[in-house]
Order: structure tokens, then C-alpha cells, then sequence
């Protein structure tokens, strides 16, 4: 007779450096057997796609760059179209500037694309093998650190870019000098790189949002990365780069203070979290409060003074305006699907921009004071809530791997009675839990509040 155990598939051990998706994802433990689970019933084509695209970012990204430079280097007729991708479209050697238009959506798609494949590429090389190093062994705290020190690296660079360009410019502390001369058809290279490198961080955190586990604020962030994304874009297409600089500026310190924050409790220096935290609070009221409502109120009450009412239209040098403004509204957003046609200033356009402005700063508002009710609570020694503040990082690894379950050792067959079934050893190897009915009753807001202590609290480490 054949041994029973050779009709059935081996489960495979895998070395410890031998991944299923990125180092940041695994587990810690390297003597472990993975046996595949059963697909669950919500994964679709799409999360599969979604899955596998998590896996290979890294890959995919670098063979993308790869095809990219090797067909401009050994294919000369694509040149003129592969050279896009790198460089800054609508160069105008006489001013030494550059303009806007579609072109400037293949320098986008390229740092996509780059983004992409540095967040992967660091985050599992660099900061996963650090977190390590500092106690951390679970996939979710590996996971949350990678991301945190991910952001504080990307925006401790584009924050210093973005200053230096404001700095260095006529409107720095000078906020009447943001609307002197518009439309400002050209800019130098340094601001339209930033500039579109912004929006392209903004586009590739949408995508990944949507293409790793959601999380359980999944359409909040969804929804401030469009708004973010479209005041970018706006200002863009308008020509209020200047505007757009000084916003991302004193947005982006705010992301400065509250990775370090989120990093420090992972790795458990409680003191040193509340002090990051601290300054957490108060960049944000200085900045998203004080700065960015003197930039709304100067919108509200200089423009006017500043910036004639009318259409302009021309390129650069050729600029001519101002003209009467058009009836009907398509002129309001014709800047957006042009590049190349007029762009006009009135009343109504005055009111789209400092309604989506005053719209974010709503949401900015809600959340601050949903920060402060909570660190007073934290600060009160309020226990019944924080004891769970790290609710999203507690979870079961069980739980959360969608894929595989970890042995020690393979299951032997063998006849036994009844009376020897153990139905939870077979839960444990298979991940199939059963459903348990409750009669409680769920309070509105609950959840969000233990998210949001998770994201803020520095009380408890995560293990």
C-alpha cells in the first residue's frame, strides 16, 4: 500500500530570508512550516491582482525604470518621447523657464512609478530590518513603523525643498507679493519639479491605499487624499504655484512631527513620544490654523486689490489680458482640460478656490479637536478608553494573515473515536473561525475613537 502521506501536497518551509511579499509583512519566526488557508470568499480578482501587486512592487517598479532607460539609451527614434518621462516639458530658453501642459503628465507617471518602487524598496531593505533590530516582531507592528519612517523621510526632503523655495523667494513673508503678476505662465525648474513630484506622492498614496489592506479609516483618507490631489493639481493648472508652495509647506511640517511620534511609541520610548507628540499639537494649530487662515484672508481680501478681474490667454512672453470674462461657468474650470487656453480671475473664482480651502480647513478642525478631547482624556489618566488605544495594533496574527497559517509540524493521520475530536486544534490549522452571535448593542463613534486613540496614544508599545 502507498504511504498515505505521499498522495497529499507537503507543506513548504521556507528559509527565513525567503519571503511571501515584503520583509515589512512576514513573520519573525524562521523554524516555521506555512500551510496554505483557503482562499476567503471576498477575494476577488481585483484584491488578487491588489495582492500580488503588493508583492512585486519592488520588481515591477525596478523593470519599469530598467525598460525605460535602456530604450532611451540603445533606441535613438524613441528618444523624443522617452525623454518626457525624466525631464521637464516646455522649456523656454529665453526665459530660462518652464510652462505648463499635457506633457507634464509623463514626468508624473515616472515619479509614480519611482515612488513606488523607493517606498517599497526602503521600507523592506532598510526600515523593516531596523525595526527589527529594534524589538519589533509582529507583521502589523513592522508594518505601521516601515510606513511611519517611510513619510518622515519623504517629507523631511520635500518639506526642506519646499521651504528653501519659499525662502528664496519675493513672496516669502510677504503674502500680498503670492498674487503680484498673476498669471505666472512660467516658473524655474526647481519649483515645477516640486510641484509635480508633490502631486505625483499624492496620486501614489491613493493607489496605495487602495491596493494594500484597508484599513479601518480606509475612506477618510481616501477622501483628503482627493482633496489634497485636486488643490494641488488647481493651483497648478492656475498658476498659483506660489500659493500651492507656501500651502504644502505649512502642511507638510505638521508630517514631520507625528511620524517620529508614531515611530517612537512602536519601538517603546513612551517620554520621548509624548514630546513629539507635543509638538505634534502645536505645529499643527500654528500652522493649519493661524498660517493657513491669514493665506485664506488673504485670498478674501487682497486678490481684489491685487490681481485684475478678467481672462488672460498667451504663453509666456505672448500673455495678453485682460479680457472680459465669459458667461456660463466652463471658464472656470477651462484651465483644468486646457493648458494651452485662457485662464480668468473674477469673483466666482475667487469663491470656488476659498470655498475648498475653508473646506479642508473644516476637516482639519474636526480632527484637531478630536486630537485635544482625547489627549485630555490620555492626560486625565483616563484608562477606560486608552487601555485600548492600540486596539489596531493588537490584532491576532491569525487574524490578519489572509494567505497562510504557520505549523510547527505536519499532522499525522490516525483513527480515534469521537470522543478524541478536537474541533479547536482544527480551527487553529485550518484559520476557519466561526462566527459568534452577539445581542450587544454598538455605540456610535466607538470605533472611530479607539482609531483614533491607536493613531495618537503613546501610552502603550506594540509588541
Amino acid at each position: 500500500m502507498d504511504d498515505p502521506h505521499t498522495s497529499s501536497p507537503s507543506p513548504v518551509c521556507l528559509p527565513p530570508r525567503n519571503m511571501n511579499g515584503p520583509l515589512y509583512m512576514q513573520r519573525s519566526g524562521s523554524n516555521v512550516v506555512l500551510v496554505r488557508r483557503l482562499r476567503r470568499k471576498d477575494d476577488g480578482p481585483w484584491r488578487q491582482l491588489a495582492r500580488w501587486f503588493v508583492e512585486n512592487q519592488i520588481g515591477l517598479s525596478f523593470n519599469l525604470l530598467a525598460l525605460l532607460f535602456l530604450a532611451h539609451s540603445c533606441i535613438p527614434k524613441a528618444r523624443a518621447h522617452t525623454r518626457r518621462f525624466f525631464h521637464l516639458s516646455y522649456y523656454d530658453r529665453d526665459s530660462n523657464k518652464y510652462g505648463v501642459g499635457f506633457d507634464d503628465v509623463y514626468y508624473i507617471i515616472f515619479c509614480i512609478v519611482l515612488f513606488t518602487g523607493l517606498r517599497a524598496a526602503t521600507m523592506e531593505y532598510l526600515l523593516a530590518p531596523f525595526a527589527r533590530l529594534q524589538g519589533l516582531t509582529k507583521r502589523r507592528a513592522l508594518t505601521r513603523f516601515s510606513e511611519q519612517a517611510w513619510l518622515f523621510i519623504y517629507y523631511s526632503i520635500f518639506w526642506s525643498i519646499g521651504m528653501y523655495i519659499y525662502s528664496t523667494s519675493p513672496y516669502f513673508l510677504n503674502l500680498r507679493e503670492l498674487w503680484t503678476g498673476w498669471p505666472v505662465r512660467q516658473i524655474d525648474g526647481l519649483s515645477k519639479a516640486y510641484i509635480l513630484a508633490q502631486l505625483a506622492f499624492w496620486l501614489q498614496q491613493m493607489l496605495v491605499i487602495n491596493i494594500e489592506d484597508r484599513r479601518k479609516d480606509h475612506w477618510q483618507m481616501v477622501t483628503h487624499h482627493v482633496i489634497t490631489t485636486g488643490l494641488i493639481y488647481s493651483c497648478y493648472c492656475y498658476h498659483h504655484t506660489r500659493v500651492g508652495n507656501l500651502i504644502l509647506v505649512i502642511m507638510d511640517v505638521v508630517d514631520l512631527f507625528f511620524p517620529v511620534a508614531k515611530c517612537l511609541k512602536y519601538t517603546g520610548h513612551a517620554t520621548l513620544c509624548d514630546v513629539a507628540f507635543g509638538f505634534f499639537m502645536l505645529s499643527w494649530f500654528v500652522s493649519r490654523h493661524i498660517f493657513y487662515l491669514m493665506i485664506c484672508w488673504s485670498l478674501y481680501a487682497e486678490t481684489p486689490n491685487v490681481i485684475k478681474a478678467g481672462c488672460y490667454s498667451g504663453r509666456g512672453s505672448e500673455l495678453s489680458g485682460p479680457e472680459p470674462t465669459p458667461s456660463g461657468f466652463y471658464y472656470v474650470i477651462e484651465p483644468l482640460v486646457n493648458a494651452y487656453g485662457r485662464v480668468c480671475h473674477d469673483e466666482v473664482v475667487k469663491w470656488v478656490f476659498l470655498a475648498a480651502l475653508l473646506f479642508l480647513q473644516v476637516i482639519t478642525l474636526i480632527w484637531f479637536s478630536m486630537i485635544v478631547r482625547v489627549a485630555a482624556k490620555v492626560i486625565r489618566g483616563d484608562g477606560a478608553e486608552d487601555t485600548r488605544s492600540d486596539d489596531e495594533d493588537d490584532i491576532d496574527e491569525e487574524e490578519e494573515d489572509d494567505e497562510f497559517v504557520y505549523e510547527e509540524a505536519r499532522p499525522l493521520e490516525e483513527e480515534v473515536g469521537v470522543e478524541a475530536l478536537d474541533l479547536k486544534g482544527w480551527e487553529r490549522r485550518t484559520g476557519v473561525k466561526r462566527q459568534a452571535s452577539s445581542s450587544g448593542v454598538s455605540l456610535p463613534g466607538h470605533s472611530d475613537r479607539k482609531e483614533l486613540l491607536g493613531r495618537i496614544g503613546c501610552e502603550k508599545q506594540v509588541e
